[in-house]
């Protein structure tokens, strides 16, 4: 069996949960989320309380479960994640044909390219190739030429913020097996091939930042962070409304639309009193306001995003929302008005076994499921002999002794990938080994 664990440390909730592959689907095994404490903005700035909750999960897992997880895939994102270009020229011999491990030794060597300091790559992205006159080659290996040109984009985050992330996992006991990006993780668990081959632009409203990630021609061409998400929206009706944040995210989900010009006329909500002060009677139409003017300031910061990507023009499948904030009412409707393009909120259910239970399925857990996906398809990209088991499962009887060691699963037969496309392998694990792991 190939069990694999995935930990997602969301500003709002703290998802930990374990899936495995049935099949061509992913199959979830076991699931804990609760109240994130200790994460701000998708960054964890108090490892103590990550850890304790990361602990917590790991517990309850095991006993209610039988399965104690071993190592992690991890998602980070953070508002200062950024994304750039980056080309790579080199001269060669005309004798030999360009090889696989040629282009794997380009993209090990834009790996290792300099940045400012406190910052790290965390994913490089190839775009497109050119082989002498030959220009946008995606696959230039079989090709002849003596220059060969190749064109990146690199996607970067603070140091500090991946190795926070790392010593939370660390201190939980726990072996990081790989930091994902959250958008490219949520891609996996909702975007369809076509749509990525088409164009689209997906968009994860967390709580605390707003994720966009851009494909076109299976290949991302962007990625950003935007620093506010569904938090904002709910402190905005606190203070707008003088509420408890805890009324304000209940109107938030329950009652608010998007869009005001959807919110019925003469409909009121009563807030109930606190300590013996007199109820509030707010309006829907007020509130859905107050909503409207912070969804449309992020739906402009994601069509800044967009343009900014030089992708507008190139995404026929229009624009896909997914996380918990895609859920206030209206949304598609804010989003088509203001942006142009067409728009559909999208659950994780892409290639989930109808077993797995349909509360887990939620737009909310689209990253948490999403780093399940993406480490299923890095366990069929792993050389013979490495173990590929992040989590043991074992009977009453042992939940007090050692469990036993992790199976071995052989791989895959390895074919030659399209090393241009992030869900072929990812770029073969970026050379076998050199990956991205921290």
């Amino acid at each position: 069996m190939n069990y694999v664990a995935a930990i997602d440390l969301g500003t709002t909730k703290i998802v930990t949960l374990v899936a495995e592959k049935s099949g061509d689907s992913c199959r979830i095994i076991a699931y804990k989320e609760s109240p994130s404490k200790g994460v701000m903005r998708g960054e964890v700035i108090n490892i103590k309380n990550v850890v304790d909750i990361i602990n917590d999960h790991i517990n309850q897992i095991k006993v209610e479960n039988h399965i104690k997880i071993t190592r992690v895939y991890v998602g980070i994102a953070g508002q200062n994640i950024k994304c750039t270009s980056a080309r790579l020229n080199r001269h060669r011999s005309s004798a030999n044909l360009i090889e696989l491990s040629e282009i794997r030794s380009m993209i090990l060597e834009m790996n290792n390219s300099r940045v400012n300091e406190g910052e790290k790559i965390l994913h490089v992205i190839p775009q497109s190739y050119n082989v002498d006159n030959f220009m946008g080659i995606y696959e230039p290996e079989g090709m002849n030429g003596t220059k060969i040109e190749g064109d990146y984009k690199l996607f970067i985050g603070k140091k500090n913020s991946i190795d926070n992330t790392k010593m939370a996992i660390e201190r939980a006991g726990l072996e990081l097996k790989e930091v994902i990006l959250e958008p490219i993780a949520s891609a996996c668990s909702i975007l369809s091939e076509d749509e990525k081959e088409i164009g689209v632009a997906m968009v994860d409203i967390g709580g605390g930042t707003t994720d966009v990630i851009i494909f076109q021609d299976n290949i991302i061409r962007h990625v950003a962070v935007i620093p506010f998400g569904g938090n904002s929206v709910t402190e905005d009706l606190r203070q707008g409304c003088g509420i408890s944040y805890k009324n304000a995210e209940k109107i938030k989900l329950d009652f608010g639309h998007c869009h005001s010009a959807y919110a019925p006329e003469n409909k009121n909500i009563i807030i109930p009193s606190i300590n013996g002060s007199q109820s509030k009677e707010l309006s829907l139409k007020f509130i859905s306001k107050i909503i409207e003017a912070r969804m449309e300031e992020i739906l402009e910061a994601v069509l800044y995003e967009i343009e900014r990507s030089g992708y507008i023009d190139k995404i026929s499948a229009g624009i896909v929302f997914t996380g918990g904030g895609s859920l206030i009412m209206n949304l598609k409707q804010l989003s088509e008005s203001i942006t142009g393009l067409s728009t559909r909120i999208a659950y994780p259910d892409k290639n989930i076994s109808f077993d797995t239970p349909k509360e887990i399925c939620k737009p909310a857990t689209a990253t948490a499921i999403g780093l399940a996906m993406y480490a299923m398809d890095s366990i069929n990209s792993q050389d013979n002999n490495v173990k590929n088991v992040d989590a043991d499962i074992f009977s009453n009887n042992d939940l007090e002794t050692e469990s036993p060691e992790p199976v071995t699963v052989k791989k895959a037969p390895k074919d030659k990938t399209n090393i241009n496309s992030i869900f072929n392998k990812f770029i073969t694990k970026i050379l076998d080994g050199n990956d991205n792991r921290v």
